[in-house]
This record gives C-alpha cells, sequence and structure tokens, in this order.
C-alpha cells in the first residue's frame, strides 16, 4: 500500500523537567511516538519495507538534564490547526514533559537533525571563585587559539581541541552565579558539553568548578546561527 501524500508539518517546542524518569534518548523517542499515537494525529509514514512514522527529532538530550525548548518535527497528511494539534496532545505528553508551543513549518523544507548547528545552556556553578574572576577566565577561554582537553571513551581517552566547538561563553551575577554557553553541534567535529566548558573555566582560574544544575535552554538552527 502506498502511504498517504504528506499535507503538513508541525514543529513541536518541548521542556523536560530534571531528573526521572531518565530515558536514553531511544527511549524518549519511543515516549514521544507513543503519545502522538495515542493522541491520533494522522502521521506520515516513510516508504519501503522498513517504514516508519515521519517523526523527527533535533538532537539527542542527555540523560536528566532539564530542557526548555527541544524540537520535534512531525509529518502529518492531514491539515490540522494548532489548536486541535494541543488538544490532542495535552492530556498525552510524556511523563516530565510540556509542550510549550507549535509551529506549522514549511513540508519541503530541510531535515530538522540536519538543521541544528548549536545549543545554549544554562549552568548554575558552586564554589567561592569571584563573579569577575570567572569572567575574566571566560574571556580568556574566547581568546585561546586551542582548548586541548580529552575526553573518556570507554576504557580509554581521547584528546581534542574543544575550542572550535565553543561559540560564545558569559557569566552573570548571582546568587546563584551562572553561565550561559553556545556550543557547536556538528557531525564532523562533535558537539561541545556544557561540563567540558565548566571544566575549562575551572583551568582559567586555577580553581576546580563544577555545576548544581544544566539546563539547555534551546537548540539552534543554523539559519540562526548565521
Amino acid at each position: 500500500m502506498t502511504p498517504a501524500e504528506p499535507r503538513q508539518r508541525w514543529r513541536f517546542v518541548v521542556a523536560r523537567a530534571a531528573g526521572p524518569p531518565e530515558q536514553p534518548q531511544r527511549e524518549v523517542a519511543e515516549a514521544w511516538a507513543s503519545a502522538i499515537e495515542a493522541a491520533a494525529l494522522p502521521v506520515a509514514w516513510t516508504e519501503g519495507a522498513r517504514s516508519r512514522p515521519r517523526i523527527a527529532f533535533g538532537a539527542p538530550l542527555p540523560v536528566g538534564m532539564a530542557a526548555n525548548a527541544e524540537l520535534i518535527d512531525v509529518v502529518m497528511t492531514e491539515r490540522w490547526p494548532a489548536w486541535r494539534v494541543r488538544d490532542a496532545l495535552s492530556e498525552r505528553v510524556p511523563a516530565g514533559w510540556r509542550l510549550v508551543e507549535l509551529h506549522d513549518v514549511w513540508l519541503a523544507g530541510p531535515p530538522l537533525a540536519g538543521r541544528v548547528a548549536a545549543a545554549d545552556y544554562v549552568v548554575t556553578l558552586t564554589g567561592d571563585v569571584p563573579v569577575e574572576r570567572l569572567r575574566s577566565a571566560a574571556r580568556e577561554l574566547l581568546a585561546a587559539p586551542h582548548l586541548p582537553r580529552s575526553r573518556a571513551r570507554g576504557d580509554t581517552s581521547v584528546e581534542y581541541d574543544l575550542r572550535p566547538l565553543v561559540i560564545d561563553v558569559a557569566v552573570h551575577d548571582g546568587p546563584p552565579v551562572t553561565m550561559t554557553t553556545r556550543t557547536r553541534i556538528h557531525p564532523e567535529i562533535g558537539t561541545g558539553r556544557p561540563e567540558e566548558v565548566v571544566a575549562a573555566l575551572g583551568d582559567r582560574c586555577g580553581v576546580p568548578l563544577e555545576s548544581a544544575r544544566i539546563v539547555r535552554a534551546r537548540l539552534v538552527l543554523a539559519e540562526d546561527l548565521r
């Protein structure tokens, strides 16, 4: 049977609280697929032997991390108004999640995952380092041509340069003192992790820094980054 023709693409902006249920991305995707099925949205399916619903996620979210504006694209075979989509989903979103807003986006636009170029994070810092020293360290970090780091991979560690993955870092007055950072999500050079930016900032201060809380504030699309 030939799949029904796609008619509409909705972009869901969704938020997640920190903590349980602490699911890896595969389980997150399954939970949202189940919620969308329960809402009876007329989701389009791909063609071929391994047909699957046309639901796409912006970027994997670290397990247990809070998020304010994650992106999910859903292609549908019927055109629905926003109120109908919202009403259908309102009581069925997965545990720990909420629907923030909806956007009716161009059906023929490029895939969502390939357009996500960066992410913004808000990090609550702990420690006794003065704010001005943290700000100075942030400026030094951005001015550095390289930021050599090592990342655990299985039983070994991999050396890499964090600097190309960091777009911006700023420190804000407290209490509590917070750091905002924008890091790249790149198919070739990798993904910048906020905890690595915190560690690099601590190295610049000469004192280990820790984060009490990390929130992914938003995903940044390539056109917004430019």
